[in-house]
C-alpha cells in the first residue's frame, strides 16, 4: 500500500508538469491541487457517525495524499461532500444514508418509457421512483463527471470498496466503473492510478481529454 501511495504521488506530480496549459478534462478545476488531508481521528469521528468503516485504500488516500482535489474528471470531492445526493447544489435536505447497505450487484435501470400527453401522471410516479435515493444508499460521492454523472465509492453493502457509477441523468442507471479490470471491479487506488496512467500517456502524445462523453 505504501509503495502504491508513493507510486500515486509521483505520477501526480509528473502530469502536474506536463499539463501546465490545464488541457485535461476537469484540470482548469482542480489545478491539480490537494486538499489538506485527514487526520486518524477525523476519520473515525466521520465513520462513527455514519455508520460505516470507509475502504482501506481510500483512508489512506485520504491520510497520505489530500482530501479531494486533483483526480479524475472533475477532480475528488472532500469527504464531506460525499453524502449530498447531488453534487451540483450540495443540498442538505438531500443526503445519501450511508449506514444503509447498497443495493445493487449488477448494472441496475428502469425503462421510465416515453412521455406522452397521456402519461404524464404515470410518467412522473416512474420518474421519482428511478431518483429515489434508497437506489443510492451506501454510496459515497468521489468525483463529479459531469452531465449528471457521478462516480461513487462503496462504503456499505457486498459491493463494499468498488467503484460505481450514478448515470441516472441520462437514463443509464447504476452500474459498475466501466474501466474496471479485475473481475469487473476496481478499488480505489487502481481507479486513481488508472487515470493518472491515461492522463500521463495522452499528454506524452499530445492528445486532450473530451468532456461529457461517457465515464
Amino acid at each position: 500500500m505504501k509503495e502504491k501511495i508513493e507510486r500515486i504521488k509521483d505520477k501526480l506530480n509528473q502530469l502536474k508538469k506536463l499539463d501546465r496549459n490545464f488541457n485535461a478534462f476537469g484540470s482548469q478545476r482542480h489545478k491539480y491541487k490537494l486538499n489538506t488531508t485527514k487526520s486518524e481521528q477525523e476519520l473515525i469521528d466521520f465513520e462513527k457517525a455514519h455508520s460505516i468503516s470507509l475502504p482501506e485504500e481510500y483512508r489512506e488516500f485520504l491520510k497520505n495524499i489530500g482530501n479531494g482535489g486533483a483526480g479524475p474528471y472533475y477532480g475528488l470531492e472532500p469527504l464531506e461532500n460525499g453524502r449530498f445526493a447531488d453534487l451540483d447544489y450540495k443540498r442538505e435536505e438531500d443526503l445519501i444514508d450511508l449506514s444503509k447497505p447498497f443495493p445493487h450487484t449488477e448494472h441496475w435501470n428502469l425503462e421510465l418509457g416515453e412521455l406522452t400527453e397521456n402519461n404524464e401522471e404515470e410518467y412522473a410516479k416512474k420518474e421519482e421512483e428511478y431518483f429515489d435515493e434508497k437506489w443510492i444508499n451506501g454510496l459515497l460521492r468521489v468525483s463529479n463527471f459531469g452531465c449528471g454523472v457521478y462516480l461513487n465509492l462503496v462504503v456499505n453493502g457486498p459491493e463494499y470498496g468498488n467503484l460505481w457509477v450514478d448515470d441516472r441523468c441520462n437514463d443509464q442507471g447504476i452500474y459498475p466503473d466501466p474501466y474496471s479490470e479485475k473481475d469487473g471491479r476496481i478499488q480505489f487506488l487502481d481507479w486513481y492510478e488508472s487515470w493518472l496512467d491515461k492522463e500521463l500517456q495522452e499528454k506524452k502524445a499530445g492528445n486532450n481529454g473530451n468532456r461529457c462523453t461517457s465515464p
